[in-house]
């Protein structure tokens, strides 16, 4: 057994690496990218104007790829204006400035971004690490929460490789972007308080997911809802609820109150009509075009998405070992109905369900089934043993 052990291990090791090689010899230079770019040059030199950020910026990316910044006319646009918007961009340094605002609620992902460029890699490699860091460190969380639960390591290894290959994880790991990082502190977050029982290194690990991309805020009210009605079984204070949450709302309340722009000049520049100086000089939303955009959007998104599967099996899995009088039955049912409300709702902020920025739900609804389908026991049990 432990011989076996070792082997999967090695293999795995092996595995990681060579997948890590395959994703920076595959980077995605989506137009996003610009802007991590000027949020790492604006930090580490902050005695260089704009126009000397944004010459910068986009010499090295004309180097890299010549088209980013091209007009894309035989593209359908979703906002109007899209097409040209990255052009005029690369074009406008002061349209360009306002642009890094947009991406600035990002703080910890922008702060990793920066460390590895502190650390002498050049500013893409940088950012392109962040996801690929990311990408193999989540595997590495997946693998190790398999093996406590399913107690078969070879088991273990096959699901790892298949989520693995999941097309909305490679693809977050490609781009530039906080998919990545956001996802490994949500698993994170709720890894240590679940399994390891430790709250106060879940409160850490959830703010920094909130840093990295706010809309996580959402998710972590419902589930921190669901903690607060099961707080006996999980034998925590309803102090350290409310203590704990009050840090979360915190990490979320900086971001919106050092934000320049409001939700609905990011709505409309997204899915209504692009913004040039969304700053100096925004539009005025007209609440029935987001309406219209919504009512428009909400059915083919949702059936585009891997929602509707999840939700088959989730009902499938539940309904095999529901029990009108069981309280875990219950505490399963309550868990996937905030999950799917925070996707809910959260689309109703920020109309997109684009795949690569849904693996954390995806994920955490994948391991759930697979904890609910194979373990015999109760895992809050085995985290209060695991703990004494």
């Amino acid at each position: 057994m432990k011989k076996t052990k070792n082997i999967l291990v090695f293999i795995f090791s092996i595995y990681l690496c060579l997948m890590s090689y395959y994703l920076y010899t595959h980077q995605y230079y989506n137009a996003d990218l610009e802007a991590y770019m000027g949020l790492i040059y604006k930090t580490e030199y902050s005695d260089l104007k704009i126009e000397d950020i944004h010459k910068k910026v986009y010499t090295e990316l004309k180097n890299i790829n010549p088209k980013l910044s091209e007009i894309s006319t035989n593209d359908e646009e979703i906002a109007i204006g899209e097409n040209s918007y990255y052009y005029i961009l690369s074009e406008n340094p002061k349209a360009y400035e306002e642009e890094l605002q947009l991406f600035s609620v990002k703080p910890f992902y922008n702060f990793v971004n920066l460390m590895f460029f502190k650390l002498g890699f050049k500013v893409t490699t940088a950012i392109f690490l962040t996801s690929i860091l990311s990408y193999v460190s989540i595997l590495i969380l997946i693998f190790s929460f398999l093996i406590r639960i399913l107690k078969n390591y070879p088991l273990a290894f096959i699901i790892t490789v298949l989520i693995s290959l999941f097309k909305p994880l490679l693809e977050a790991s490609r781009h530039a972007s906080a998919d990545s990082l956001s996802c490994l502190l949500l698993l994170l977050s709720l890894y240590v308080f679940v399994v390891r029982k430790n709250h106060l290194a879940a409160t850490v690990f959830a703010m920094l997911c909130v840093l990295t991309r706010p809309e996580y805020f959402i998710l972590y009210s419902f589930l921190y809802i669901l903690v607060y009605f099961y707080k006996n079984t999980l034998q925590i204070k309803t102090a350290e609820v409310f203590l704990s949450y009050g840090y979360i709302f915190l990490s979320f309340f900086l971001i919106q109150y050092f934000n320049q722009i409001s939700w609905s000049v990011l709505f409309m520049n997204q899915f209504t009509k692009v913004q040039i100086y969304p700053i100096s000089n925004p539009d005025p939303f007209y609440f029935p075009d987001y309406l219209n955009f919504i009512k428009k959007t909400i059915m083919l998104d949702f059936n585009g998405s891997y929602f509707p599967l999840l939700l088959l099996f989730i009902v499938v899995i539940l309904a095999n070992k529901f029990s009108l009088n069981s309280k875990k039955s219950w505490a399963q049912c309550l868990f996937f109905g905030a999950v799917y409300a925070a996707v809910f709702l959260r689309y109703l902020v920020f109309p997109s369900l684009a795949n690569r920025m849904m693996i954390g739900f995806y994920l955490i609804i994948i391991l759930s089934l697979i904890y609910i389908q194979n373990s015999k026991t109760d895992i809050f049990k085995n985290s209060l043993e695991a703990g004494k």
